[in-house]
């Protein structure tokens, strides 16, 4: 299958699976970052906001909130940005296939190697259930548009990696369009020096010399970023949430919650509350993660795409799950490009166990699955009140998710549901004080006319 049909099915595919996410609204971080924010509003009002973090996102809530201000162009920026990220990958790992010794001979015109893995992979990673926090939630378009440019830029200098270093700027300027977008970016380098060293059989120095154009481009940005008040302020607010040891500890349980939950059982949540491991649970669970990075080098050690899956997959949960703290331990969209690393280590798995034929009948099935579920949580879109009676569904004892039930239901119209929510947090949670003051706040709104 040649590159142009397999965009063309990966588009498609991703249509069917988000057409019903085109009727969504705005909903919880969306009105802080969009719709209350006047900075995003018109291009006069973006200008005058910078410098500020995130310039080229912002810009790109402008282009859309110009175009209309409803969420109909916002839903099309963020399903065309996805279709794209997945046509993206697989030209990816169909390059990477080419020398994996599970695959047909690389000299092999690309029309007739072994397309299906690639495929998958693409399907996998466009039809997740788990990738509607980053294209159907609005504000998840960080994460999306940030995936885009990642790719693309490792695509560019894929094509002219051994071209030189000064053919590699179409790659660099993605990259900083990349870091532009949202700050996790800053693992492409290293994702260079992983596709590079498992591609070379090991050479430590031949895989450094191939990214460090874009580390030197990474040093810059890190210098610009911390001149910024803004960005000083985050990270101070990381380090008071957790130090940077304890977070570590904790996300044994964050990445454990993301495997387990939202990326093999399709168990979403917009607020999750993660479990938070102790004693022999947090060592078995550490035991089992350490054991999957070990293979995971021992894999790409032998120049092994499974093992290089695994490693892609720990990399990209770097940036939200290690040393800085955020407020929630783990969220579906932190999947986004680690859905990579999951896919190609499974689908390699799978490909190496399965006659031809049974593989691609394999993703065929697992593609409709995946596609159905999306379309399903999709549906949880349509409103804010569906959004978090969904997320109450999976997570009834969550106060914060209460609260934020009786603020949609008061948005609404529906005082009474309103009150009963607002009260049911605080028998969870008696301090939560925004419960509280919502509350109070209640009595004093005017009613709102239908």
């Amino acid at each position: 299958m040649t590159a142009a049909r397999a965009c063309v099915l990966l588009m498609a595919a991703v249509l069917v699976a988000y057409a019903n996410a085109l009727q969504g609204v705005f909903q919880f971080d969306d009105y802080a970052v969009i719709v209350d924010n006047t900075a995003v509003h018109s291009w006069s009002g973006w200008w005058w906001s910078m410098p500020g973090i995130r310039p080229l996102l912002k810009a790109s809530y402008t282009l859309s909130w110009t175009l209309g201000g409803g969420t109909l162009a916002f839903h099309a920026f963020n399903i065309a940005c996805h279709a794209a990220s997945a046509c993206l990958v697989f030209v990816l790992v169909r390059r990477w296939s080419d020398a994996s010794p599970v695959m047909p001979p690389a000299g092999a015109p690309h029309a007739t190697r072994d397309w299906p893995l690639p495929l998958a992979v693409a399907l996998i990673f466009a039809l997740h259930p788990a990738q509607t926090e980053v294209v159907t939630y609005l504000s998840g378009r960080s994460s999306g548009l940030m995936a885009l440019l990642y790719l693309a830029a490792l695509w560019s200098w894929e094509r002219v990696r051994n071209a030189g270093a000064g053919s590699q700027w179409p790659s660099l300027v993605l990259f900083a369009a990349a870091l532009a977008t949202k700050e996790t970016a800053w693992t492409l380098p290293f994702a260079l020096i992983l596709v590079e060293f498992t591609r070379n059989g090991g050479r430590w120095r031949a895989a450094w010399a191939a990214a460090r154009a874009h580390f030197a481009l990474l040093a810059m940005a890190t210098a610009a970023i911390l001149a910024l008040p803004q960005y000083r302020r985050m990270l101070a607010a990381s380090v008071a949430v957790r130090d940077p040891l304890e977070n570590l500890v904790a996300q044994v349980s964050g990445v454990t919650y993301l495997i387990a939950g939202p990326l093999v059982s399709l168990e979403l949540n917009v607020d999750p509350e993660v479990p938070v491991l102790h004693g022999l649970a947090w060592w078995g669970a550490c035991t089992a993660l350490a054991a999957l990075l070990w293979a995971g080098i021992a894999g790409v050690r032998r120049g092994l795409l499974g093992g290089f899956g695994l490693l892609w997959f720990f990399l990209q949960l770097l940036p939200t799950n290690s040393l800085l703290a955020r407020y929630d331990l783990a969220n579906d969209r932190q999947l986004d490009l680690a859905l990579v690393g999951a896919a190609l280590t499974l689908c390699v798995w799978a490909r190496a166990r399965m006659t031809r034929e049974g593989f691609v009948v394999a993703a065929i099935a697992l593609a409709a699955v995946l596609g159905v579920g999306t379309a399903w949580r999709n549906h949880d879109y349509r409103s804010e009140v569906a959004l978090w009676e969904a997320t109450l569904a999976t997570a009834p004892h969550n106060a914060r998710a209460w609260n934020n039930l009786g603020l949609a239901y008061r948005n609404a119209g529906d005082r009474a549901r309103a009150q009963v929510a607002f009260e049911r947090a605080l028998a969870l949670d008696p301090g939560h004080y925004k419960a509280a003051v919502n509350l109070i706040l209640l009595d004093r709104d005017p009613p709102r006319i239908p």
